[in-house]
């Protein structure tokens, strides 16, 4: 579901949206002029705008609707995956990627995403990977293993989602302190 937002809201915050918003009758009020540009089944809704798709394209057209919603400011919500992707705030590499084990892949996510994702991880999301093309990455895994490679690839276990977090916040904003504090090898 798509929708403007003033400012960037929570998961918890997104998920009450759009469940309040499937509780009203579609095609009343106005919606969002992007829905001519968003791609699989659109049904409109006042203010909001629903994008349908079956579970085999789910990944590549997601992509698409994250884009457009970008492209146009608005507040995407995925329902599927229990995920707000927002406007901002972003990290300071243009074009850094997201991706994860179940197949989503993300340009330019936000900070806030980037968090819920990390506690995504599972048996049917087996890594999350920051990547800055041609440039260097940073991977993790479940039980906690932190892959960074900038040159040579190295590996440290952490204890804690929090910590994972935390070194994924520092590499998304150009910090770089998530290197000294673990031990690399």
């Amino acid at each position: 579901m798509v929708w403007d937002e003033p400012v960037p809201i929570s998961r918890d915050q997104a998920r009450a949206t759009y469940l309040a918003v499937k509780r009203t009758p579609p095609g009343t009020g106005t919606a969002p002029d992007v829905a001519k540009e968003l791609p699989g089944e659109v049904t409109l809704y006042p203010g909001h705008v629903l994008v349908s798709m079956d579970l085999d394209t789910m990944d590549e057209l997601s992509a698409q609707v994250f884009t457009v919603a970008r492209a146009h400011g608005l507040v995407c919500y995925d329902p599927q995956r229990d995920l707000v992707h927002n406007v901002a705030p972003l990290g300071v590499y243009e074009g850094m990627q997201l991706h994860t084990g179940d197949g989503m892949v993300v340009h330019d996510p936000d900070l806030g995403l980037i968090h819920d994702v990390l506690g995504t991880m599972s048996a049917q999301n087996p890594f999350v990977a920051l990547v800055n093309f041609g440039q260097h990455f940073l991977q993790v895994s479940p039980g906690f293993e932190l892959e960074y490679k900038e040159g040579n690839l190295v590996r440290a276990m952490v204890a804690e989602l929090e910590e994972v977090r935390q070194a994924f916040n520092e590499y998304a904003t150009g910090e770089r302190g998530f290197l000294s504090r673990h031990q690399w090898a």
